[in-house]
């Protein structure tokens, strides 16, 4: 079994990380002699969002100047191309994603943390759940190896925040811009949702490379 690791910067609300960690998953499929590291590591699309979240339509209008539904038209299309039944119409808020992000952090430990991801997109774009709030969290990490009460007390605690919201920062400053942002074999990056063909084409090099 040959292993490849694979880490992935990217927002729980970003709609093109839903779509890319889905061609992602397809792409590896094709590599079923692969064991796959696969680590999630955080990026804020708007660190300024609050707590209680802001309304994601007048959200885009003020900050693109452009009717909110032309832009999700164009993720729609791309996520059903890669059989993902996005429907805009169930999202409703941008929602403040440090406490997400702290909780994927601990899923790691667990061995979880893949699975955690996926479920948080799919509960905010497919579901419109409020993956913002600590009930809506604790619910959804529950079924992921983490106790009610232990999720509770991660996403109350300020100090777990900063750290995340520190990791993020991190990330930022190192000149990533976009995401999802992908690194195979700690050698071999690109940014973006590419087709799961360019993935695959680059997952057999960083395996080759590794040789």
């Amino acid at each position: 079994m040959r292993e490849l690791s694979i880490d992935v910067v990217s927002d729980v609300v970003c709609p093109w990380c839903l779509i890319g960690v889905e061609r992602l998953e397809r792409a590896l499929e094709s590599f079923p002699d692969v064991r796959a590291d696969v680590r999630f590591h955080p990026f804020l699309l708007d660190p300024s969002t609050p707590d209680e979240g802001v309304d994601l339509r007048e959200r885009l209008r003020a900050k693109y100047g452009v009717a909110p539904e032309r832009m999700f038209e164009r993720v729609e299309s791309a996520a059903r191309e890669s059989g993902i039944p996005l429907d805009f119409t169930k999202v409703t808020r941008s929602v403040a994603t440090p406490r997400a992000h702290t909780l994927l952090r601990h899923a790691a430990a667990k061995g979880t943390q893949r699975a955690l991801k996926k479920a948080l997109l799919h509960a905010y774009f497919l579901e419109g759940r409020d993956v913002g709030s600590i009930d809506e969290l604790v619910a959804i990490a529950s079924a992921h190896g983490f106790e009610a009460d232990e999720a509770r007390a991660l996403l109350r605690d300020d100090a777990e925040l900063r750290r995340t919201r520190d990791e993020a920062a991190a990330v930022a400053s190192q000149g990533i811009s976009g995401v999802p942002f992908f690194v195979f074999g700690e050698r071999l990056a690109f940014s973006g949702a590419q087709s799961v063909d360019v993935m695959k084409s680059v997952i057999a090099r960083a395996l080759d490379e590794q040789r």
